[in-house]
Parts: structure tokens; sequence; C-alpha cells
């Protein structure tokens, strides 16, 4: 009976570094082509002008509507989400009614971004008098994305040692002061970090801006107020991509571009943000 030879640790944890590289690179070159392949398609119709302009093809007013939308989304899904994250790791009992809702959350997270663009349409625009405006779209933005604000944020939560709470009881501290004082302080980086992640995908999302807030070349571009529509990035590229068959390629794939460098820009922001948060706390 012939005898295998043996593969010894350092073997094994070769071909699993050799497994694990190939995966990485599985997901990372064929983001990186799409990138190139924007930017070289849409390089000759990418410019300064393009970005600062408010004529028609400008990408002013969309830049701005985006910003508006992801912002106000965040101020509205921030305190919701961050709420619920705390009742959940500090307050509510393990049993079946928090199973229940950690279900229900993850559930929400998988719904189709559609289906929240509908709901939107029918609670915000008709059913509340909101109309086609930032404030309906930035409601249903938060909705798409509190599943993923409670779930990042409990994380965080989670993350801070159970011994600074402890030490803050033995103090006679109260609970609401020891998350108040201690554990949010603490979990401020992994918080800020998903919050940031999670609207970022606001700023992408075509569907619920569709059918609660966007338009196409408005005469008024810029929102003066939480009840007028807007442009965004996203629902500019779904219509000249589809509904304009006169724009030429190279300003559609630049629309592409100055989206998908908004989006990577949030990303950015939340690497930084957590960097510099997680330096000025150690435990």
């Amino acid at each position: 009976m012939r005898v295998l030879p043996r593969v010894t640790p350092r073997i094994s944890q070769a071909i699993a570094f050799a497994l694990l590289w190939m995966a990485a690179l599985m997901v990372i070159l064929p983001v990186t082509a799409l990138l190139v392949v924007m930017f070289v398609k849409g390089r000759g119709s990418l410019s300064w002008s393009l970005v600062t302009s408010t004529e028609a093809g400008g990408l002013l007013a969309p830049i701005v509507g985006t910003t508006a939308l992801v912002t106000l989304t965040a101020v509205i899904v921030a305190p919701v989400g961050v709420a619920a994250a705390i009742y959940l790791s500090e307050y509510a009992r393990a049993g079946r009614l928090v199973r229940l809702i950690r279900l229900a959350i993850v559930n929400l997270a998988g719904v189709p971004s559609v289906v929240y663009g509908l709901f939107g349409l029918a609670l915000f625009v008709m059913l509340l008098h909101f109309g086609r405006c930032l404030l309906a779209g930035a409601c249903t933005m938060a909705l798409l994305v509190l599943p993923l604000v409670i779930t990042a944020a409990e994380e965080a939560l989670r993350q801070v040692p159970r011994r600074l709470r402890e030490a803050s009881f033995a103090l006679g501290a109260t609970r609401w002061q020891t998350v108040r004082r201690v554990v949010l302080p603490n979990a401020l980086p992994g918080i800020i970090t998903g919050l940031i992640l999670s609207v970022g995908r606001a700023a992408g999302e075509t569907a619920p801006i569709l059918f609660t807030a966007a338009f196409y070349s408005l005469t008024d571009p810029f929102p003066k107020s939480l009840f007028d529509p807007i442009e965004v990035l996203s629902y500019r590229l779904f219509v000249i991509a589809t509904e304009v068959p006169r724009i030429e390629e190279g300003e559609k794939w630049a629309t592409a571009a100055v989206l998908v460098a908004l989006v990577l820009g949030l990303n950015a922001l939340a690497v930084i943000a957590r960097a510099r948060l997680r330096r000025a706390r150690r435990w």
C-alpha cells in the first residue's frame, strides 16, 4: 500500500495563502478593469467644465442633488439606527422577540431596492402628500439603509470590551451613563464607518429615487427646500443611457465615472474617519 507524502504545516499555509490571493484577485481584477474602461471611454468628455456646468448636460446639479440626498439620508437614519442598535446591544434581553427583530433586520437588508421605492411612493409621495421631492427620497433611502446601519452600529458596540462596562458600573454609573460616556465614544469609529458606507449606497441607487425624488433636466435644478425635486447622478445616468439616444457615448461613461468617484470618495472618507478615530481612542 502506497503511503502519500505528509503535507507539512508550512506547505498547507502556503496553499491557503495562494488560494486567498486568487480569491482576492478574482474580486479586484474585474472591478479594476471596469474602472479602467470607464475612465478610458469617458476621458474625452470628462472635464472640469462638465462637472461645474449648470447648463444642459452639465453635472453640477446632479452632484449637488446627490450630495443633498446622501446628507439628509444620513441625518435621518443615524439617530434611528444607532438608537435601535443601542437597545438591541445594551438593553434588550435575549429571547424570542429579540431573535425575531434581528431576523427581520437581516431580511429587510435583502429586500430589493425597487420594493423600497414603491413603498416610498405609496407612503411618502401619495399618502403623506410630500410629492416627488428631496425629503421623500431621503426618507425612502433611510428605510433602505436602516438595516445596514443597525447591523454595523450593533457590531461596533459589541466590539467594546466588557471590562469597560463593568468598570463603569463598579464606579456607580447607571446603564445609560455607561452607554453614553463609555460605550458610545469607544464604538464611535465603527459606527461612523458603517454609517458612511451604508449611506454611500444611497448615492448609487436608482429605483427608489426614480419613484420618489429624481427628475431629469429641471428648470431650477438646485433644491431650495426639502420639498423641491432634485437631479441625481444615478438617475441622470439611467436616463441618458436608455432614453436619450442623441447623447454621446463618452458623456455616458463620463457621468458613470463621476458617480463612481463620488461613491469611492465616500468609502475613502469612511476609511480615513475610522483610522483617525481609532488612533484617538485605544483600550
